[in-house]
């Protein structure tokens, strides 16, 4: 009868231990569902936070880019308007060059004044260029050369020690259409 006791206990330990088994592994499911849930959850909002970022960051990128556009655009577009005008202004050049040429010729042949006529026409067509962005490279005589804005024709033995180096005449005079050289001044170096 003890025997049967023992078993019976033994049985009831064992039936015991395996529903607290039971239990356990019922009860381990049911987290793990519930952390499976969460993490679920969890990585549905962490994903959409993330995908959040990126469509911002995305966008960020996008407006930057469309506003640097939109500025080169305006940029390339004021230059062009400052410098629409460049190939007729070009082809002028010459010609005032050549009214210079005939007031200094007629003036050193007569030894009077040019007329008053020569004189206006010039004096209109230089201010009509002006108007339209065009100067004219002054007082270059004794100034450094520089290869950006002049063009060295020779070089002859300077007159001075000073004008070593220095541009010692002008033989043809240069021009800016705003910032833009137009034409560069051909110049004599001295030596």
């Amino acid at each position: 009868m003890e025997e049967k006791e023992n078993l019976e206990q033994e049985e009831m330990v064992h039936a015991t231990a395996s529903e607290d088994a039971a239990n356990a592994a019922e009860s381990k499911e049911s987290n793990e569902v519930k952390n499976n849930l969460d993490e679920k959850s969890l990585s549905i909002e962490e994903k959409l936070t993330n995908e959040n970022k990126e469509l911002k960051e995305k966008y960020l990128r996008l407006y930057s880019e469309f506003e640097n556009y939109r500025r080169r655009t305006a940029k390339e577009r004021l230059d062009l308007i400052k410098t629409a005008s460049e190939d007729v202004i070009q082809e002028l050049i010459p010609v005032l060059d050549d009214f210079e040429r005939a007031i200094k010729a007629e003036e050193r042949e007569t030894g009077e004044k040019v007329s008053e006529g020569r004189q206006l026409i010039y004096n209109k067509m230089v201010k009509i260029l002006a108007s339209k962005g065009l100067t004219p490279m002054q007082d270059l005589v004794g100034k450094g050369f520089d290869a950006e804005m002049h063009e060295a024709i020779t070089q002859i033995p300077a007159p001075s020690e000073e004008l070593k180096g220095k541009i010692v005449d002008v033989v043809e005079r240069g021009y800016l259409l705003g910032d833009k050289v137009v034409r560069y001044a051909k110049v004599v170096i001295g030596n």
